[in-house]
């Protein structure tokens, strides 16, 4: 019989709210298995027996995270995603399987699934996506609700959201991480990462997401890029500099123009876009990027393997480089599957002429699975940590 879960899940922070969880899978004591862990970690599930009996779950109930098996009879994972598409653009769909292949794993990128999950699939890392999806659902309910409400009535949000927000700005600095080659025992480039002082807006997405309430997304990225302008000063000459966008930066007139703060050290930069972007939203994105090529920056995708946006971003972007998701990379020493991702992945790239690198890696035994299957390009906390000035790694 095949076990779905391994390990003991950690139940989730006191205080945090349930999660509503709809787990489809055809096989009823997988199903029961997976649903009695997610239940212990303090979430309130539902099962459904196969995607057309979750279809009709869909119809008459909302959840905040929905789970289901990829490869079911009649109605599979993928035409079970279109439907919930259908009516909810938001909640997060992560697809277990287990037998994964790069296809069915393209495939579920492709039509944006959350995340993809190898069976046996681990306690703790089921829990844990499920958390972050339930919190990632949580957020866009907020922001369409807030975007619903007429103007008047944010007043005084939106008051105490700027003044939060101003403070942020003027603490903002940047922290660095680099990124090695392996094989060469040498810095490759750094990321540039957007950081605060500010204690109410720390985190990197709640910054941002405040600069879009505000109308301030292109503001913002003006003034990250400045701050990066000036540290480019004390870079080493040989040193590229990853600078991460808001998509609709793309198409910023200050970074696409001759007199952009990064236009200096455009053979130096690198773009890197997430894959959980909604790029074919972006008007004119297809000149932006011709535009910035011209000027001499190169682009990256980030998060492959983990995006909404799935794989059209590559096609769309035409990506020099690109950041293999940490998710695929964590344990991937003690996962022959994620191995054979991570191999595909390089296989693919190499006939792109696309450079590749894996985020995330934090132990040894990652880092030299890694080596073994044609990586070279890491960063992570094995190396260093992102901080001020230019961290040096560990080798």
């Amino acid at each position: 019989m095949l076990t779905a879960v391994t390990g003991q899940v950690l139940q989730q922070p006191s205080g945090a709210p349930a999660a509503r969880v709809l787990l489809v899978d055809d096989e009823l004591a997988v199903a029961n298995g997976l649903s009695r862990l997610l239940v212990q970690a303090g979430h309130i599930v539902t099962t459904a027996c196969g995607g057309r009996e979750a279809i009709a779950l869909i119809e008459s109930a909302t959840f905040d995270v929905i789970v289901s098996e990829i490869r079911m009879p009649n109605v599979d994972g993928l035409t079970l995603l279109r439907a919930i598409r259908g009516r909810d653009l938001d909640v997060p769909v992560v697809f277990l399987t287990g037998s994964p292949t790069l296809e069915s794993a393209v495939e579920a990128i492709e039509h944006g699934a959350f995340r993809y999950l190898v069976k046996p699939v681990d306690g703790n890392e089921l829990a844990s996506v499920v958390e972050r999806g339930a919190q990632l659902h949580r957020l866009a309910l907020v922001r369409r609700e807030a975007a619903n409400q007429l103007p008047g009535k944010l007043i005084g949000d939106r008051a105490g959201l700027e003044s939060r927000y101003g403070s942020a700005v003027e603490k903002l600095w940047i922290a660095m991480q680099p990124i090695l080659s392996w094989r060469n025992r040498s810095v490759y480039a750094y990321e540039s990462l957007l950081r605060t002082d500010e204690p109410t807006l720390r985190n990197p997405l709640d910054f941002i997401e405040a600069a879009e309430r505000l109308g301030r997304t292109a503001e913002l990225g003006r003034t990250i890029r400045q701050h990066i302008a000036n540290q480019m000063a004390g870079a080493p000459d040989s040193v590229q500099m990853f600078v991460n966008l808001h998509p609709l930066d793309l198409v910023d007139e200050e970074l696409c123009s001759g007199e952009g703060a990064l236009t200096p050290f455009a053979s130096r930069v690198v773009l890197e876009v997430t894959e959980r972007a909604a790029l074919e939203q972006v008007n004119g994105l297809g000149a932006g990027v011709i535009r910035l090529r011209e000027l001499g920056y190169r682009i990256a995708l980030d998060d492959l393997g983990a995006g909404y946006a799935g794989l059209s971003s590559f096609a769309l972007l035409e990506p020099e480089i690109v950041k293999v998701d940490m998710s695929l990379i964590r344990g991937i020493h003690e996962s022959p599957m994620k191995q054979k991702l991570f191999r595909s992945f390089t296989t693919l790239c190499k006939d792109l002429n696309t450079e590749i690198i894996a985020e995330g890696v934090e132990v040894a035994e990652e880092r030299d699975c890694l080596t073994s299957l044609g990586g070279d390009l890491y960063q992570g906390y094995l190396f260093a940590r992102p901080g001020r000035g230019f961290p040096s790694p560990v080798y």
